[in-house]
């Protein structure tokens, strides 16, 4: 909180802030103002409600802190920036940017509010550095509802990948570094961002759907067409990364596009190994890069779906009340700010961590954090009972993690019998076609 302090120009702000994060941080089954004040012992929801709508300070600020803290605990040269958008389903229409759309949260069609979420992935853990709120045509046609809104009577309309685009380029200019940038088939499809991020020097890995078109030595190809050309040679088995089951292994096979841009332009084909399904990548980087960096790369978008459920479920991410636009900026920078610093600290807790037997224990989970943060503020005076919930936690960790190495050991086993080949034994998977029989071939 020390890092946001100074943004904060009185002392009883900086209080409350403070109060606001760290019960972001609790067990409450439901967090708004009115659930927050409650818990804090306001005797009403008058204080958390001027925080986040009258009392100046600037939330853009607070989120180039949270970037900074995210960078400085999570930093590795080859990180990456994972874009996705979430919705938040919302009655009425006064609340800033809802309209009927289609919200991955709900599968659907429905009234919701959607934002934009850039993410910094490392293998360390990820947490989100920026967010831009996805605000309608129905909305910037309308200049007086912006203006009852928050907004500004000349707000634009800018599309999700403009918004991407506007957010990576805010955390490059800021003097960041991110060696890559991934994204769904929103993103892979828009040519402007592909080119904004070409001319950065950031390589991506972003999908496209399978009508996208490429270009090859042999000429244009839809991007279905050439899965189906592509021999079985070129196809190798990686794994995307761990997921709760083990690691997730696909077949990946690489094609090299022709691009008179310098820089080293590729289509990314992966395919599951149950049930044949593809999906399609569209990738660049300055220089060449092997199969694996890409794989790597592409199992990273993952990330942000795990930031959206470890966001809304743990630091109410998705669970504000409000309807101008800065009192949502707030709000939701505040939620970001807790929620890092639970994902900073997820792996203070690896390794064997005062083990009597000596056994190695699970990183810290973001929930394992939120229950000891918890603990600790409930038996601060009674050192006895936070004792007992540190116990809990060793003593859980270390059934989870040979819970894990056994099922992960399991898992491995399976696959490499229906194989029949472990992933370092299957041939390379580089293939560039050069002309049309090459390609029946």
């Amino acid at each position: 909180m020390s890092r946001i302090a100074g943004r904060f120009t009185r002392v009883e702000s900086r209080r409350r802030a403070r109060k606001l994060v760290l019960d972001l941080l609790s067990d409450l089954p439901r967090k708004n103002c009115w659930t927050i004040a409650e818990w804090v012992g306001d005797r009403t929801p008058d204080g958390m409600q001027h925080l986040l709508g009258r009392v100046k300070w600037d939330a853009d600020q607070v989120r180039d802190d949270v970037g900074d803290y995210v960078v400085e605990y999570l930093h590795d040269d080859e990180a990456v920036l994972v874009v996705d958008e979430t919705g938040d389903v919302k009655k009425g229409t006064d609340t800033v940017g809802v309209q009927r759309q289609y919200t991955g949260t709900a599968g659907r069609v429905e009234n919701s509010q959607v934002a934009v979420y850039l993410a910094y992935s490392t293998p360390r853990g990820h947490a989100a550095i920026d967010r831009e709120l996805y605000v309608p045509r129905s909305w910037t046609s309308d200049p007086d509802r912006c203006r009852a809104a928050g907004l500004g009577d000349k707000t634009e309309f800018a599309t999700k990948p403009e918004l991407a685009a506007r957010m990576v380029t805010r955390f490059l200019d800021a003097g960041h570094r991110a060696a890559w940038v991934a994204g769904d088939e929103v993103y892979g499809g828009n040519p402007r961002l592909r080119a904004a991020l070409e001319e950065r020097g950031t390589g991506y890995v972003l999908a496209v759907a399978c009508s996208h078109e490429v270009t090859t030595g042999a000429g244009k190809f839809r991007a279905d067409t050439l899965a189906r050309k592509v021999p079985k040679r070129a196809w190798q088995k990686l794994s995307a990364g761990v997921g709760a089951k083990g690691h997730r292994f696909y077949d990946w096979a690489v094609i090299d596009l022709t691009d008179p841009r310098p820089g080293s332009q590729q289509l990314l084909i992966r395919r599951n190994r149950s049930t044949g399904e593809l999906a399609y990548y569209r990738c660049y980087s300055p220089a060449a890069v092997p199969l694996t960096t890409l794989v790597r790369v592409a199992g990273s978008r993952w990330r942000v779906e795990e930031f959206f459920q470890s966001g809304k479920g743990l630091a109410a991410l998705g669970e504000h009340q409000v309807r101008r636009y800065s009192s949502w900026s707030r709000r939701v920078t505040l939620a970001m700010l807790a929620h890092a610093f639970s994902r900073g600290h997820r792996g203070a807790g690896s390794g064997k961590g005062g083990c009597r037997n000596g056994s190695t224990l699970v990183p810290l989970t973001v929930a394992e954090i939120r229950r000891l943060l918890a603990a600790g503020l409930a038996h601060r005076s009674r050192p006895p009972l936070r004792i007992h919930a540190m116990s809990w936690s060793r003593w859980r960790r270390r059934r989870q993690a040979v819970a894990r190495h056994c099922h992960y050991r399991r898992r491995c086993h399976s696959l490499e019998g229906r194989s029949g080949k472990t992933a370092p034994d299957m041939p390379s998977a580089h293939y560039t076609p050069h002309d049309a029989s090459d390609q029946a071939r």
